[in-house]
């Protein structure tokens, strides 16, 4: 038996559980981990079974509840190493400083100095000091601080990992994959193919488990060729349908923002979902699933309506059921 449960799609996170088989898996981890855990319970899944999470890009309506999830539950996280190294930067800001403030900074460690050297015979001449060397020794101190700081870290047990808080990158397994090479885990083959969005290295996905094929392609500013390849022969399509054009035009996002959304690395709007499945679907899918509207510049039913224009004449007993995905409730399990 194979089900598609899709948790949450929107803005405001992103999740599905795929189970096949023997084996579970989480797509996405946008909510927090209490929601996941929540709505999976509601949709009859049980968290504890999930053998992995699978995610598709970094930006954190895919990501906000990845660690939590995957330290509570122990499961490796598979990504692209882009991906991942996107993910683990954003989690890591660095401390700015301008030259101005380093300066500073230099100065106030080399009069420390002196004063400790004042206290001691033999003392060389302040007036000696040239300013150059001030910043050369600053930048060899400060190397030397900060050695001696890591040196004096107590380490952790060897048997506990480390919190959120020491290191929140930290997870149980991480496993990387590349675009257009297919890999499995357990009963599930995936293949992940690029797709156009402005994050590291995005990808949507074509998972196959007992014979059943499942598209997953949202957050992509248009379809190219090679999505339109991939998004053949499916049982089931999940498709973004983010935005209305003049709803996002007339909205209150700022300019660049609506640029953004609007580029080729934006988001797919009705139109132009409505136009891939009147012209380019092959209207196999037993269901098709609209995802990733957006709250403030889409309407469900203009949604809907544009994908059964595009659909028209295509309905049959067995293929091109309609569906859309909701931000704040789970989606019915889809069982094949």
């Amino acid at each position: 038996m194979v089900r598609f449960t899709v948790l949450a799609s929107g803005s405001k996170g992103n999740s599905a559980v795929i189970c096949g088989g023997r084996t579970r898996i989480l797509v996405d981890a946008g909510l927090s981990c209490r929601e996941i855990f929540r709505r999976m319970k509601l949709a009859g899944e049980e968290p504890e079974a999930l053998d992995a999470i699978v995610i598709t890009h970094e930006h954190q309506d895919h990501i906000n509840g990845l660690a939590v999830t995957a330290r509570k539950l122990g499961i490796p996280v598979y990504f692209t190493e882009s991906t991942h190294r996107a993910w683990v930067r954003w989690l890591t800001p660095r401390r700015q400083m301008t030259y101005a403030q380093w300066l500073e900074l230099c100065r106030k460690q080399a009069a420390a100095r002196q004063a400790e050297l004042e206290s001691e015979p033999h003392l060389p001449d302040p007036a000696d000091t040239d300013p150059e060397d001030v910043e050369a020794d600053c930048s060899v101190s400060e190397a030397a601080t900060l050695e001696a700081s890591a040196d004096s870290t107590p380490e952790k047990p060897a048997d506990r990992p480390p919190s959120l808080k020491e290191d929140p990158t930290w997870l149980p397994a991480v496993e990387y994959f590349r675009a257009g090479q297919p890999f499995t885990i357990g009963d599930i083959c995936l293949s992940p193919f690029t797709i156009p969005h402005d994050a590291a290295d995005p990808v949507g996905f074509v998972l196959s488990a007992e014979g059943v094929r499942m598209g997953f392609a949202t957050d992509l500013g248009y379809i190219t060729p090679n999505v339109k390849q991939q998004l053949r022969n499916l049982d089931l399509l999940l498709l973004e349908s983010n935005h209305d054009l003049e709803m996002l035009r007339d909205g209150p996002y700022p300019w660049a923002v609506k640029q953004r959304v609007l580029s080729r690395v934006g988001h797919l709007s009705n139109e132009a979902a409505s136009e891939f499945l009147s012209t380019v679907y092959d209207g196999q899918a037993r269901y098709v699933i609209l995802a990733h509207l957006s709250e403030n510049n889409n309407l469900p039913e203009l949604a809907r309506v544009a994908a059964e224009r595009a659909l028209l004449g295509r309905a049959s007993l067995l293929a091109n059921h309609l569906l859309l995905a909701e931000q704040h409730q789970p989606l019915v399990p889809l069982i094949f």
